[in-house]
């Protein structure tokens, strides 16, 4: 790479993150009127759907697993979409459905994440350990820090990567999920042309059904929460806002200060020394 390339990639990166917090701002003062309505299992709606469908089998963070559950009305339009790709030859795979506000927190803390994210903002930085702050607004773009932005907390939102059902082979967007550089963003100038047709080409199929995708991740549909509302013009509050979800009544209570962040500036500044303390290991 060049030193004019990576000086290209770096304004990129730094340009799309600005925007992502630009972004943030919007969603955060935009209204929702949380309506209540449950959760669903996408597994179990799979199940004698006749679709083949992938899941994802890694924990999120930790020892937790993975929730395979979104709001009732969202599940039928998911399963609509794995049909038309099967139709196509390909095999949706989700990757992330739900996540509580302790598995969002947690995820933002993951080494295997932050690490990469510090890692980004030092060669932002010129080489130099950027601010607490600067962490922040990078971390809560990529991993949503803030209950009200994470549409994962919403119920709303799947993360996916496609898979051909011929081979098994995956449909290639540039990078697997979950990618964390200046290729991030879904039309990235710094990926392949077939990469990003097929990023496009993927968008277009669930935006048919109305999962927006998210500007600043090439994996992240969301549908009927502020940020869905924002990408599409409209202005009426939003129906689902982060709840806190109980699965054995199948109850959702709203969040109480959906404002507030999972990881405070303290947590954060902890997490830059630990993931120092990672990278010197790694060196010895």
């Amino acid at each position: 790479m060049t030193r004019i390339d990576e000086a290209a990639r770096r304004a990129y990166w730094t340009e799309q993150m600005e925007l992502g917090y630009e972004l943030i701002q919007q969603v955060l003062a935009f209204p929702f009127r949380e309506c209540g309505e449950g959760f669903a299992s996408l597994r179990d709606a799979v199940e004698g759907s006749g679709v083949e469908m992938q899941f994802s089998d890694s924990k999120i963070a930790g020892q937790l697993d993975r929730v395979y559950f979104m709001r009732e009305s969202l599940v039928k339009d998911v399963i609509t979409i794995g049909r038309e790709m099967n139709a196509r030859g390909w095999i949706l795979k989700i990757e992330d459905c739900y996540r509580s506000l302790e598995m969002q927190g947690q995820l933002v803390r993951k080494p295997e994440l932050f690490d990469i994210i510090l890692k980004m903002c030092i060669w932002e930085n010129n080489g130099e350990l950027p601010s607490v702050e600067l962490v922040f607004r990078r971390a809560t773009v990529l991993v949503a820090n803030i209950p009200k932005f994470g549409t994962h907390m919403s119920g709303s939102a799947i993360d996916i990567s496609v898979f051909r059902r011929d081979d098994g082979s995956e449909v290639w967007r540039g990078n697997p999920y979950l990618e964390m550089s200046e290729r991030t963003p879904m039309r990235s100038p710094f990926i392949e042309p077939d990469a990003l047709q097929n990023r496009l080409d993927i968008t277009e199929m669930l935006e048919k059904h109305g999962f927006m995708h998210y500007v600043f991740e090439f994996w992240h549909y969301n549908k009927d929460d502020a940020l869905g509302h924002l990408e599409t013009g409209r202005t009426t509050p939003a129906r689902f806002g982060p709840v806190h979800w109980d699965p054995q009544t199948n109850r959702v209570t709203t969040v109480d200060n959906p404002h507030e962040l999972l990881n405070p500036l303290p947590v954060l500044e902890r997490e830059i020394a630990a993931a120092l303390e990672r990278a010197k290991a790694k060196a010895l």
